[in-house]
């Protein structure tokens, strides 16, 4: 029998045997950890603890972290292997702990009893909440516009506390990756200028069922798998206390990289500066799935390096629409495209100029920088993105565009040099008028939802098939094109849309 046969076999006999068991005595200590965290979680959640402290909530404490230890044990977990020296309060108020990539990464949260920075919402989900509680996390709030300065100003007020309150660990990467590289670190946890300890965290399974991301299994599914496996390995290593020069303290951005760096050296692996909002691009699910050698990751990462907020853009994107279509189809110098946007130039405004100027001319048509922000700001709404095209390149008439037209807009809104439109037009111009309008358009989109994979890239791949094959263990998820081979530390070379 076939190494895949074998397994199969061994995932149906766990699955009926070791699984069951696991799960109702996992649930067990859950529900026996849960009235210690209620009684201990009693008072209003924001009072600052009690220094030093009782001695009852020191035993609590000692019940909880044994109690969570045993459901580990019961999980698979059968050793943690703890490797440096955990920090003191006062020596680092901040753990910045990475790879983020399962929800089992919470074993050294009840292992430490750090508080973490999490989701509002979290506190009303029945037993789970109540254990959240107890370790007095910083909540975010969806629902509250101002949350995120809320959250860092918390965060300050805690870690300034000269240790009174739970260090807290956050996750800076802010989303879960598959541990080949790290990602960009968010910058939170380095506003507040203080030292932090980076911990980092390895899973040396030979077969990873541990790796949760926004692609891959899905978290019953890698439950169900990590439980049925009989022995599950996790290394948890305290890297030295971080602390940041004056310059990092006026820079979290620079203090994140560099300790971002730090930790990728004690994991020998690389890091990326794309982020996790740049997969949500890559995979988008819209009509207009971008192929595999797009150029708007590069877009989307220049915006940022201007400081211009994509989720605040959105809000503009009516407004330097009309602009453009004011210039009907008049181009922009450099200092021009600067004065537009509202930002000085510089060699990053630069960088995102040549990705438009298509004949080396020192000009651009602000039409294809607005379809290009549509996309990084909305990626999967691509009808509003082509009706906001149609908007800026159609006729005054009846706003319709011929096919030259929808060759620049596709080409920007796919972020690729060349691009063969014409069977799409021709399938879109029923009537051989010669142009179309966005009426047209959405009726062909309609009757064809894969349109863009039948008439421009039918033998391009786009980004679903992106995941290679790397190092062992294999992960479960996150776009392979972001790993450091296709991706450094530092400037990227830019690369024209069109040449």
């Amino acid at each position: 029998m076939d190494t895949g046969g074998k397994r199969a076999d061994k995932i149906a006999v766990m699955t009926l045997t070791l699984f069951p068991v696991r799960l109702l005595l996992a649930a067990f200590m859950m529900l026996l950890a849960w009235p210690f965290a209620l009684a201990a979680s009693l008072g209003p959640a924001e009072r600052d603890p009690e220094q030093p402290l009782a001695l009852w909530r020191k035993v609590v404490d000692f019940l909880l972290v044994a109690i969570m230890r045993t459901m580990w044990f019961i999980g698979g977990f059968h050793r943690v292997a703890v490797k440096g020296r955990q920090a003191l309060p006062t020596e680092a108020a901040i753990f910045t702990l990475a790879p983020h990539s399962s929800y089992f990464d919470a074993i050294p949260v009840t292992m430490t009893m750090s508080s973490i920075v999490m989701k509002a919402e979290s506190r009303n989900i029945p037993i789970w909440g109540t254990l959240i509680k107890y370790i007095r996390p910083v909540f975010v709030s969806r629902s509250d516009q101002d949350s995120r300065r809320k959250t860092v100003e918390e965060i300050k007020r805690r870690v300034q506390s000269n240790g009174k309150w739970p260090q807290i660990m956050i996750f800076p990467e802010g989303t879960c990756t598959n541990r080949t590289c790290l990602i960009t670190f968010k910058p939170g946890a380095f506003i507040p200028g203080v030292p932090v300890q980076p911990v980092v965290l390895r899973y040396p399974n030979k077969l990873d069922t541990i790796t949760w991301t926004w692609q891959g299994p899905g978290a019953l599914e890698i439950l169900w798998l990590t439980l049925c496996q009989f022995h599950n390995q996790v290394e948890i290593e305290f890297l030295p206390v971080y602390s940041p020069s004056e310059e990092e303290k006026k820079d979290p951005a620079l203090y994140a990289r560099n300790v971002r760096s730090v930790m990728a050296e004690a994991l020998g692996v690389s890091v990326t500066d794309y982020t996790f909002e740049d997969c949500q691009l890559a995979l988008a699910e819209g009509q207009l799935r971008l192929p595999a050698d797009t150029c708007l990751l590069e877009f989307a990462r220049l915006v940022r390096s201007l400081g211009l907020k994509p989720e605040k853009l959105e809000k503009d994107l009516d407004r330097y629409a009309e602009s453009a279509r004011m210039k009907r189809g008049g181009k922009m110098s450099v200092s021009e495209f600067a004065a537009y946007l509202g930002v000085p130039v510089s060699d990053t405004l630069a960088d995102m100029f040549s990705l438009f100027d298509e004949s080396g001319s020192s000009e651009m048509d602000p039409r294809e920088y607005v379809v290009a922000l549509s996309v990084v700001c909305r990626p999967a709404q691509t009808l509003d993105t082509m009706q906001l095209a149609f908007k800026m390149y159609g006729s005054q008439e009846d706003g319709s565009i011929d096919e030259d037209a929808l060759s620049s807009i596709l080409k920007t809104a796919l972020g690729v040099a060349e691009l063969t439109v014409t069977d799409l037009f021709q399938a879109i111009d029923q009537e051989e008028k010669g142009k179309i309008t966005f009426a047209d358009f959405d009726r062909f989109a309609e009757m064809y939802p894969d349109f863009a994979k039948e008439y421009l890239y039918p033998d391009q791949l786009p980004f679903e098939s992106c995941a290679q094959t790397p190092p062992a263990p294999t992960p479960n998820g996150f776009c392979a094109d972001f790993s450091p081979e296709n991706s450094d530390a530092g400037r990227k070379p830019v690369r024209k849309k069109l040449d």
